[in-house]
């Protein structure tokens, strides 16, 4: 059936072992609410690079071929990671390229030590330094990088905001591509809607942020 809607793709965290259901499902029943076609994508977990990269290219590439007009990706963490490497990956096709991305705490470098498990089930521990370049996403920004809205929070120590957001929004800024970057002092990893807690502001800021877009 055509879709005429603008449309964002969910991917859950989970270190790339597995797919957390709270940062699937209620989410995009979030977005739908904001009036965006949205679904979860169950991309392949415990694959190796470029498996999951090459499932979410195509799940975009899906989206675009029933009509969607403009086609986002947001993602959690592990799920962050991927989502921003379909936004950065340079092979990609035009129809392959979300138009935006939406990253919560995402794992964003393969050269930190933090985060082992998201590198060594996407990558290896023992990948070498230009397979751990090739999947870190603050080195792989250009000016062609789509949009992209980021919120961690400052207590995260599972990725911390320091050697994963920040290097990313800079990057960015470096680049002159438009983003928008948000940390909460509160809060620890994982925490999806983040509905009770101080960080749960994160959606009402990106829902004006996703306004814009359309």
């Amino acid at each position: 059936m055509p879709n005429t809607l603008p449309t964002i793709l969910v991917l859950p965290g989970g270190g790339y072992s597995r797919l957390a259901p709270h940062e699937g499902k209620p989410v995009a029943d979030w977005l739908r609410a904001l009036g965006w076609n949205s679904r979860v994508v169950e991309y392949p977990v415990a694959a190796k690079h470029p498996t999951p990269l090459l499932a979410i290219q195509s799940e975009i590439a899906k989206e675009r071929a029933a009509g969607a007009p403009i086609v986002g990706v947001l993602g959690f963490s592990a799920g962050g990671h991927l989502a921003g490497h379909a936004a950065v990956a340079p092979i990609a096709t035009p129809e392959e390229r979300p138009d935006f991305v939406v990253l919560g705490y995402p794992v964003v470098s393969m050269t930190s030590p933090t985060h082992a498990g998201s590198r060594e089930n996407l990558i290896g521990l023992d990948a070498n330094a230009f397979l751990r370049e090739d999947t870190s996403l603050e080195l792989l920004v250009s000016p062609a990088t789509p949009p992209m809205f980021i919120w961690h929070t400052a207590a995260d120590e599972a990725v911390p905001v320091g050697e994963h957001s920040y290097p990313l929004a800079a990057a960015l800024a470096a680049a002159g591509v438009r983003h928008e970057l948000h940390v909460f002092a509160d809060g620890e990893h994982g925490l999806g809607l983040a509905e009770g807690t101080a960080a749960e502001a994160w959606q009402s800021l990106c829902e004006i942020w996703l306004s814009s877009l359309r």
